[in-house]
């Protein structure tokens, strides 16, 4: 975007602004300037200076960025300033009032063609979107948010990718979520863009899709690749409290340039609040780990501090995923009252269209739950249930394994011909090309 109007777009501006304060072309131009040069620049027949558009201004009692922008003065750092508001309210969970916030912004930044602030509410909304549940809208944010960066270095859209990612993710889109995100690490890494923000929130995306695609190799190395960056992140809520507070200070004062800047402080901390749920996957996808090696005490440990900060983010999605896991270690830990406990309630929170896979896998543990308890008719409930939803889902590697729990349960109860065709069922989905395997793995950073 220019840094002011064509000519022929501020002549227009000059020449409204001068009848409306009942001025004169010589009132106007004196005494530096002569009637005939304001004449000419009203025509738009000349590019006038920025000293004599400083003139021009002071003489009309409007700011400079007004008359060359037509952008009322200090709308922009305002508009940041409201941005920063409505990524502080989001980050403590009140989603649905910052997308109304957010939603009045995007409007007004859009009418003054202010690209950088378009995009940032286009972002929020797409969280807001995340956060609600609501991910064909929370796409379609963050589409647009990536179209207006399009001119943007990569590191600075990843966040609206990686958001698109996470939608694709959670209505089940597995394998175009694991492309989307290994091209965009490629090119970081083999391009030299080693943003350590952009890393993270890229590889801790990628631990979950990775998981659902049994990719479990890729899943522990994204993890300790993402914690390994993660010392170079801080926790920013309190230093972004701050810079807005400082901000008001600066505005209030008239110091425009400054109060821009701390803003800008305040907004890349907020963003990276979001950073936060990406590191609860961090410590879900190492409680997973010490459960694959019976290590249940630390396993437990892990997916609760996992469980605590997801709660703080209210991010219901991710939570539920955490609990599910957390879950099955109780379970295993002979604790399955409390196990079932906490199914009931992750399955109170989902639905068919949001969170498809995370009410399968909870219905799958209780199975196995009922399975344990010799209550086999509850457990092939629960089974048939979760197939369901990963058909609709199309989660292969997870719809395979459902298989042969049903299948065994199927031929353990007598039922021989009902069980080969769940075995089937599952072979099937198994052998569909492409649902195992995943192309080379992605470049890595130099840490």
């Amino acid at each position: 975007m220019p840094e002011r109007d064509d000519p022929e777009t501020i002549g227009r501006r000059v020449q409204q602004l001068r009848a409306q304060r009942g001025l004169t072309q010589r009132q106007l131009a004196e005494p530096a300037y002569t009637p005939a040069y304001i004449s000419t620049v009203e025509a738009g027949r000349v590019r006038a200076s920025d000293e004599a558009l400083r003139h021009i201004a002071g003489r009309l009692g409007v700011a400079y960025e007004e008359l060359t922008t037509g952008r009322p003065a200090h709308l922009a750092t305002d508009l940041r300033l409201r941005l920063t508001d409505a990524q502080r309210t989001l980050a403590t969970g009140e989603a649905r009032i910052a997308a109304e916030t957010y939603a009045t912004l995007l409007k007004e930044a859009e009418e003054y063609g202010l690209v950088a602030e378009q995009a940032a509410a286009l972002l929020g909304l797409g969280e807001c979107g995340l956060d609600t549940g609501d991910l064909t809208a929370a796409l379609r944010y963050f589409e647009r948010a990536e179209r207006a960066l399009g001119d943007a270095p990569l590191p600075a859209r990843v966040p609206a990718l990686r958001g698109r990612v996470v939608a694709h993710y959670l209505a089940g889109e597995l394998r175009y979520a694991c492309y989307l995100l290994e091209s965009t690490l490629d090119e970081l890494n083999r391009g030299g863009l080693h943003d350590p923000d952009a890393l993270l929130l890229l590889y801790s995306s990628a631990i979950a899709p990775y998981m659902d695609l049994g990719a479990h190799a890729r899943a522990a190395q994204a993890a300790e690749l993402a914690l390994a960056l993660a010392p170079q992140v801080q926790d920013p809520a309190l230093v972004a409290r701050m810079h807005r507070q400082v901000a008001r200070t600066l505005i209030a004062e008239g110091r425009t340039a400054e109060a821009d800047a701390s803003l800008a402080k305040a907004a890349e901390l907020y963003r990276q609040l979001q950073i936060r749920t990406e590191l609860a996957n961090c410590h879900w996808m190492r409680g997973y780990l010490y459960a694959q090696n019976g290590d249940l005490a630390r396993a437990e440990s892990e997916l609760r501090e996992a469980r605590t900060m997801l709660a703080a983010r209210r991010a219901a999605l991710y939570n539920s995923q955490v609990t599910v896991e957390l879950a099955d270690v109780l379970h295993r830990r002979g604790r399955s009252e409390e196990a079932t406990a906490l199914l009931h309630e992750v399955l109170g929170d989902l639905s068919p269209e949001r969170g498809a896979v995370h009410a399968a896998a909870a219905h799958r543990l209780l199975g196995i739950i009922a399975e344990d308890a010799k209550d086999t008719e509850t457990a092939e409930e629960h089974y048939v249930r979760a197939m369901s939803l990963l058909e609709r889902a199309g989660a292969a590697g997870d719809l395979a394994d459902l298989c042969r729990l049903l299948g065994d349960l199927l031929r353990r109860t007598g039922r021989v011909e009902a069980a080969l065709d769940a075995y089937r069922t599952g072979l099937g989905h198994r052998t569909a090309p492409g649902t195992t395997t995943l192309g080379p793995a992605p470049a890595q950073p130099p840490l």
